[in-house]
């Protein structure tokens, strides 16, 4: 399929909302004419001409007439009116159209051949010899036909939502156009954003998920509410928005990617991804902005690169063809490259790509589980190479502009047995599961790593967020890097070449006895090891812990804010191979003395080393946290609720309830001076479906409400 068919429709009428209507998008408006077409007699393919007539009375009549030119809701779709609207465009062009947005309120949603039948029918029906073989989408004659000029005898009757000329229309005060005076994003953009974008994930390079503004403050957020909102495809959702100079991008379920006015929700164009039969759709974490354009990860393994501006289609790249893999993390832009991580439990591992940001060239990749061989490669206990896994990566990477490093995490093994007994004259650490890893973007090496954890038996990744800040260590400033596993052990090690610094603790954990002042290491208690001799109790459970969501951090105070599911694990035998292959299953079980208050969220002092404080609640959280100036963060979780508090005592100030579950990272960005908060719901993320037995009261929605929500004080 050619990338003019895959992608939605970049007209200026695309960018600039529906074309107006009686029905929002109908079909007969809103498309800019291109070359002149010649007339030609009506002929066409029978068969594909009598599906299509099928396919259109059962989708299109109801609005568009029965005979295509007597509908009650919309305009004709054949004759003058429909041939001036649409003068010269090439069948392509309709095509595009008519894919990505029709139906109106459910646009895409029909099979690839109904569409391609429909518009055989609607080209043959105003004169365009479209040709005796089946049109098919993608193919070249698309290109070639055109729709012809309406005859000179026949009057333009606009007919049923058309706008007369006749009369004058009264003048009303234009929108802004926000991509007027649009600058390419500069690498100092994105490491030092101005105050009032979020133009990355966790807003700039560094990752730390805090804005500088402060107009919503402890005195006055309990005065929030919502400015505007917009649906999204319904489905799993846990994209954190991006905002850049008043616009907001956002990835919806099923690889859509909108843009929005920022200050009132105005659609500014939509891209619409065709994916092969059988893709499962997936949301994303992220997307990036670098240079004029827009980039993202598809749920069918391509990196795409979009005009940001328009949402026009720049380049689309295979990341790989191997089979097993996915990409719910997201891009990160830097040096040139755009890079993307992959996750798999298939053998080889998982990897992370860099591509030419203006052309797409696949340019490395680093496997991120170390073959035989290479560097690392003798850690993995004398397996052959196709007997490894894991090292997903399923979270976007940092970049430090200072040492000119991307850091990246991964994630562990779940083929545990092999590892968790050491060989004779062998090495089980594993490289590079629960690692951080420092690369050169334009060439993919490796530069230094640090293993957080080494051969990890328990299902406690460390492929999180990545915060860059400054810490002073023996009266020094130091640049470090700091991120946790779900153990909720904060390490901090030096961003230039990853020597450890120092490990602040949330206190969650049970299974780890020691950590090595020097290196780092940590030890752990043999007697809590997995295997399938009897039942043990660790804390915390595989799904629990610091998870999914990230933290935030001012740098002002040193604090790092963090939630986690305070709940642990049963780990018993299993029949068979098991979850973990150890032959062990997990089973949630409460933490010691609990009080079933299962939702954590705490402010870490990474300066000294403590806990500040600690929030609970007995709803787990499902979202991020934001940081801001304001003396605020926000964050959500599973009961539907979004929540402000206190950074300095972590009282809760406000509370909304939403109609779906938050799911991502809430954002702060202002236009014009106004602040403004935006948090996205749609649940799909391991952490949205809860815990299940023990907390039954709290049920999902049956409906899986996806959208973007963004709240403002009253002017």
């Amino acid at each position: 399929m050619s990338q003019s068919l895959k992608f939605a429709a970049w007209s200026k009428t695309a960018r600039n909302g529906p074309a107006l209507g009686i029905v929002a998008g109908a079909l007969g408006l809103g498309i800019v004419p291109l070359a002149v077409a010649q007339n030609a007699p009506p002929v066409g393919n029978a068969a594909q001409l009598a599906s299509g007539r099928a396919a259109y009375e059962q989708n299109c009549a109801v609005c568009h007439g029965k005979e295509l030119t007597d509908g009650q809701f919309a305009p004709a779709l054949k004759g003058a009116a429909f041939l001036t609207k649409w003068n010269g465009a090439s069948a392509e062009r309709l095509d595009h159209y008519i894919r990505t947005s029709m139906p109106p309120a459910n646009a895409g949603a029909l099979e690839p051949d109904a569409y391609a039948s429909i518009l055989a029918l609607i080209l043959q029906s105003n004169g365009v010899d479209i040709g005796s073989e089946p049109l098919k989408a993608g193919s070249p004659q698309l290109a070639q036909l055109t729709l012809p000029k309406p005859k000179p005898d026949q009057v333009a009757d606009l007919g049923v939502g058309g706008v007369t000329t006749r009369h004058p229309v009264p003048a009303w005060p234009s929108r802004p156009e926000r991509f007027t005076n649009y600058t390419p994003v500069t690498e100092q953009m994105l490491d030092d954003p101005a105050p009032e974008n979020w133009p990355a994930w966790r807003r700039s390079h560094r990752g730390q998920g805090f804005s500088p503004l402060k107009q919503i403050d402890t005195n006055n957020v309990k005065n929030l509410s919502v400015i505007w909102s917009q649906p999204l495809p319904a489905g799993e959702n846990m994209n954190e928005p991006l905002v850049r100079d008043g616009v907001l991008y956002i990835y919806g379920y099923g690889d859509e990617i909108f843009a929005f006015d920022a200050a009132n929700g105005r659609q500014l164009w939509r891209y619409q991804r065709s994916l092969p039969k059988g893709t499962r759709a997936g949301s994303k974490k992220t997307m990036a902005l670098y240079g004029d354009k827009i980039y993202a990860a598809t749920s069918d393994l391509h990196l795409i690169a979009l005009d940001a501006r328009t949402g026009r289609p720049v380049w689309d790249k295979l990341i790989t063809d191997k089979q097993g893999f996915r990409n719910p993390g997201g891009p990160l832009a830097a040096k040139g490259v755009i890079m993307q991580g992959l996750t798999t439990q298939a053998a080889g591992g998982g990897m992370i790509a860099g591509f030419d940001a203006e052309t797409g060239k696949k340019l490395w990749i680093f496997n991120t589980v170390a073959a035989p061989g290479t560097p690392g490669g003798d850690t993995w206990n004398g397996l052959k190479a196709e007997e490894r896994s894991g090292g997903s990566v399923w979270t976007s990477g940092s970049y430090d502009a200072q040492s000119g490093l991307a850091l990246w995490g991964t994630a562990q093994t779940y083929d545990t047995g092999p590892l968790r007994d050491r060989k004779p004259g062998q090495n089980n650490d594993g490289l590079y599961t629960d690692s951080t890893l420092a690369i050169e973007p334009r060439t993919g090496k490796l530069v230094w790593h640090f293993q957080h954890m080494k051969n990890d038996q328990f299902d406690l990744d460390w492929v999180f967020d990545r915060v860059i800040g400054t810490l002073d260590v023996n009266d020094q400033k130091r640049r470090v890097v700091m991120t946790a596993g779900k153990e909720g052990l904060f390490d901090a090690v030096d961003a230039t070449n990853g020597k450890y610094v120092k490990t602040v603790d949330m206190g969650l954990q049970n299974f780890i006895t020691k950590i090595d002042p020097v290196t780092g290491e940590k030890f752990v208690d043999p007697a809590l090891i997995p295997d399938r001799s009897k039942v043990r109790f660790v804390c915390p459970h595989g799904g629990g812990g610091r998870n999914w969501s990230p933290t935030a951090f001012n740098q002002a105070t040193s604090l790092l804010f963090v939630n986690a599911r305070d709940v642990c694990m049963d780990v018993v035998p299993a029949e068979g191979r098991g979850f973990l292959s150890t032959g062990v299953n997990i089973d949630y079980a409460p933490p010691p003395n609990s009080d079933g208050r299962y939702g954590l969220l705490q402010a870490l002092d990474m300066q000294a080393g403590k806990i500040r404080w600690t929030q609970r609640q007995r709803a787990p959280y499902t979202m991020g946290v934001l940081a801001t100036a304001g003396g605020l963060i926000f964050t959500g979780s599973v009961d539907r609720q979004f929540i402000a508090y206190d950074q300095t005592s972590g009282k809760t100030l406000w509370r909304q309830v939403m109609t779906g579950v938050p799911n991502a990272s809430a954002i702060s960005y202002s236009v014009d001076g106004k602040q403004y908060i935006a948090m996205v719901t749609g649940h799909g993320n391991p952490l949205s479906f809860g815990l299940g037995k023990l907390t039954p009261e709290i049920e999902l929605p049956s409906v899986n409400n996806s959208a973007v929500y963004v709240f403002a004080l009253p002017d």
